[in-house]
């Protein structure tokens, strides 16, 4: 890599409360950037070098740069969704300095060009972005793709993600390939023969609504088989994408008891929201998983809590209008969620549930950064990337989906008032967000 020019110079981050888990680190301290890098980190005025700026953080939480693992930026061939550079530009707001984007894109991402083409300068992107290639050949769960050469080429992980890997012979090749790499498969964990023409979970709301219901034992069914064929490889590496029912984690936390490399997230939607939300036919409430019952949502909590979830991923998947504004089940899943997942996290799990932010920075940094390796993120421990959150845990605000910077305004949480807001977001020691 060249030396990039944009990446010189200093700024010292003053009179912040720095929560940095992976370094064990929750104390006031200022923190030097420097050349694109964390240059130091002492305790408030001792740093005796001089920078060029200073950034006055008192009353503010000063974290690594926040890591999505899972992120829609619809380019290649659906930008009028979304462009990689208006889908970091939400990211930026935020809080998001990397993000990893899913290869169900128009053509898929399965090739190293395509993998290469996603990290070009012409994308714009104002965060990092790393690509996560297809696992099969135009994710058709047939023929592996080249996961060495994609690798090279910067995929960070591999995942057929909205078309899951049903064929156990195809997840077991998957698994051992990925294995003899180090590289994460990431599995959208649902047995699609289970769900087809289902819009919504499987309850007393989808049969008061007259619509096909989504068994829980689509997700649960498919995360205990790939757990049981990961654990027949040494080094094979599953993180489950979305997690959103209580028998799923039952799952994951056997695995985790039996020394699989198992991970999982779950989104800020899947915690904050259930399936009686949808009220009537409201298409901004029809994601994939869908919305569970009060009890998965009570176990999601539960496992954040006690750290069985490793992170929180947004699953931001940004629609035109006239792909949601119709009949319930023809609309298309997903919603987005970039800029509200710091919001929801700190009002429903801080707030709400006591869970120290610690442990949400934690789901946002350190957590992501263990499932995927992003060398040098995730923390900011000296040498690592200048990738810096500044948030304010106490703000309130209200969210104004028209404000967006996301070209789409799928979201349920329009007009929500939420606690915690992003005041800055710095990659590679330059402010690419700063709240008005």
């Amino acid at each position: 890599m060249a030396h990039d020019k944009s990446k010189s110079g200093s700024l010292l981050i003053k009179g912040g409360r720095v929560i940095d888990p992976a370094a064990k680190l929750d104390a006031p301290m200022d923190v030097l950037l420097r050349d694109g890098r964390v240059a130091e980190v002492a305790p408030p005025n001792k740093i005796r070098s001089s920078a060029d700026k200073t950034f006055d953080a008192r009353g503010l939480i000063v974290a690594p740069g926040f890591i999505d693992l899972h992120v829609h930026m619809r380019e290649p061939g659906q930008s009028y969704k979304e462009s990689i550079a208006t889908g970091t530009a939400a990211a930026a707001a935020g809080g998001f300095t990397s993000v990893c984007c899913m290869p169900n894109t128009s053509p898929v991402v399965d090739s190293p060009e395509w993998a290469a083409w996603i990290q070009q300068p012409e994308r714009a992107a104002v965060v990092n972005v790393f690509p996560i290639a297809a696992a099969t050949h135009a994710s058709k769960g047939a023929v592996l793709t080249d996961f060495g050469a994609l690798q090279r080429a910067g995929a960070v992980a591999v995942s057929d993600d909205g078309r899951p890997i049903l064929s156990d012979t195809i997840m077991r090749d998957t698994l051992r390939a990925a294995a003899g790499l180090n590289l994460p498969v990431i599995q959208h964990a649902e047995d699609t023969r289970m769900t087809e023409n289902c819009s919504m979970n499987e309850g007393p709301t989808s049969f008061r609504l007259g619509l096909r219901g989504m068994k829980t034992v689509a997700e649960a069914s498919v995360v205990e088989r790939d757990i049981q064929l990961a654990q027949q490889f040494t080094g094979a590496r599953l993180h489950v994408a979305h997690l959103s029912t209580a028998d799923a984690l039952k799952a994951v936390r056997r695995g985790k008891r039996g020394k699989a490399r198992v991970t999982c997230e779950v989104t800020p939607h899947h915690f904050s929201l259930i399936d009686a939300d949808v009220g009537d036919y409201n298409a901004n409430f029809k994601m994939n998983p869908p919305l569970r019952s009060s009890a998965d949502r009570e176990a999601i909590l539960v496992a954040l809590a006690d750290g069985t979830i490793d992170a929180i991923a947004t699953d931001h998947a940004p629609h035109a209008t006239h792909e949601k504004i119709i009949e319930f089940e023809r609309a298309l899943f997903g919603i987005t969620g970039l800029e509200t997942a710091l919001g929801l996290a700190i009002t429903r799990l801080h707030r709400d549930h006591k869970i120290p932010l610690t442990r949400i920075v934690e789901l946002f940094t350190a957590g992501p950064g263990r499932v995927v390796d992003l060398r040098g993120r995730g923390t900011l421990a000296r040498g690592s990337h200048a990738d810096v959150t500044i948030f304010d845990p106490k703000k309130r605000w209200t969210f104004d989906a028209a404000k967006s910077r996301s070209k789409s305004h799928n979201t349920p949480f329009h007009g929500w008032q939420l606690t915690g807001k992003v005041v800055a977001t710095i990659v590679s020691g330059k402010i690419v967000y700063r709240a008005d």
